[in-house]
């Protein structure tokens, strides 16, 4: 099965009603899908890549291979309550913590507030395309996510690293997301990202000439009630190579109300009467559409 690709550069064209529908049974029926022409300059997502791997080596490596589960690890030991990452969390809106990450240079802090401002506006055009299909008013999701401050906006900056026994640990345990829109820069080479789809693990190929991975969260699953789906999904860990995974979360603030969308609360109300007259003619078909 091939992956749902969006292109957004279809959406002003002849071509919207089909990309729409596409993104419509991406997020119905996948909960994940890749965006291309998605906005976000190429050149500063190799940057961001380049960066970030240099400060794993320099700051990161060293101390993980030195860690607890590393020897465990080495020892053929199974871990089963810890993952294979090295990772730190960047906070960006409504406030940032960037300063303070040890040892991040002026120059990283400069390119991911750069990199950051161009998501943002790919996650609202995403948040507006998902409402539309949704039926809600455009601002519907970024309306809900406001808050009085503003929308929270994090990075999850991970290394998985090369691993000597893949079998006896995760990169990262099954899960699905908290938040709201997920927007994943991730490696182009090296695999270990599984969604579950259809009962069965499908493995997500490292992303090539910088497309943007997109999964949706909890939050998304709750607002439409239910319609599109916060999936399962976990990273494995690989015996070739580092997996480089940069993942940027548009989530609401931490006080904004969630709820299903009132549009989206279906069935509302309805007379048994005309109920059963429906049942009578739909009685031995499917219940659902029903």
């Amino acid at each position: 099965m091939a992956i749902p690709v969006i292109d957004l550069a279809e959406l002003h064209g002849d071509k919207r009603s089909k990309t729409m529908t596409s993104l419509h049974e991406a997020c119905e029926k996948w909960g994940f899908f890749q965006v291309d022409n998605h906005g976000v300059d190429k050149k500063l997502m190799e940057k961001v890549k380049e960066m970030v791997n240099g400060y794993y080596d320099e700051n990161l490596k060293e101390k993980f291979y030195e860690s607890e589960m590393t020897k465990s690890l080495n020892k053929n030991e199974k871990i089963s309550d810890m993952d294979w990452e090295s990772t730190f969390f960047i906070w960006h809106r409504p406030n940032s913590n960037i300063n303070q990450i040890p040892n991040i240079t002026k120059q990283l802090c400069e390119t991911m507030e750069e990199y950051i401002a161009q998501l943002i506006k790919l996650a609202e055009t995403l948040s507006e395309l998902i409402c539309e299909n949704l039926g809600l008013d455009h601002n519907h999701i970024k309306q809900t996510f406001c808050g009085t401050k503003g929308p929270s906006i994090g990075t999850k900056v991970a290394i998985y690293p090369q691993c000597p026994n893949p079998d006896l640990v995760r990169g990262l345990r099954e899960h699905t997301d908290a938040g709201g829109i997920i927007l994943l820069l991730q490696d182009d080479q090296v695999p270990g990202l599984e969604f579950l789809k259809d009962g069965q693990w499908f493995r997500i190929p490292p992303s090539k000439n910088n497309t943007i991975f997109v999964n949706t969260g909890d939050q998304i699953e709750v607002i439409s009630n239910g319609k599109y789906k916060s999936v399962l999904h976990r990273v494995m860990a690989e015996k070739q190579g580092n997996r480089l995974s940069i993942a940027t979360f548009y989530n609401p603030g931490s006080d904004a109300v969630i709820s299903p969308a009132p549009e989206l609360l279906y069935p509302g109300n309805y007379q048994f009467g005309d109920y059963l007259k429906l049942y009578s003619t739909t009685k031995f078909l499917e219940k659902g559409p029903r």
